[in-house]
């Protein structure tokens, strides 16, 4: 009689390959949250957005409250425009404003770009499928 036992000289992987799917699933949502910023903005819809490839380094953005940040830093007019002149006109500037945002809040920021001289805007919305 033979002994039906296998013998088993490898090492199971399956569980490692479980538990590093699982830790992807998890880098990857909350890199997501991460991309997003700490202001909660509701951006409205278009179906002509497009990925943004750049690395942001000037972000404007309006709360539903029509308040203004800058990089994460609540900001008035005046403070916005003295940035602006510190900035090269080259640089990429994206605006995110609020959906529910007063438009006059919006038409301010892109004033103040214009005066500044800064015609390289992006306008941040979500992509409307």
């Amino acid at each position: 009689m033979r002994n039906s036992k296998l013998k088993k000289d490898g090492l199971n992987i399956v569980p490692f390959i479980d538990i590093m799917l699982v830790l992807l699933c998890i880098v990857l949502s909350i890199s997501t949250f991460i991309a997003q910023g700490n202001i909660s903005v509701d951006l409205p819809k278009s179906k002509s957005a497009q990925k943004s490839k750049d690395e942001i380094k000037f972000l404007v953005v309006v709360d539903e409250n029509n308040t203004i940040y800058l990089n994460d830093e609540i900001i008035n007019e005046e403070v916005l425009l003295s940035k602006l002149d510190e900035i090269d006109s080259n640089t990429t500037v994206v605006l995110k404003s609020d959906k529910n945002a007063k438009f006059e809040s919006f038409v301010k920021i892109i004033d103040a770009l214009k005066i500044k001289k800064h015609d390289n805007v992006s306008i941040a919305t979500e992509i409307r499928e």
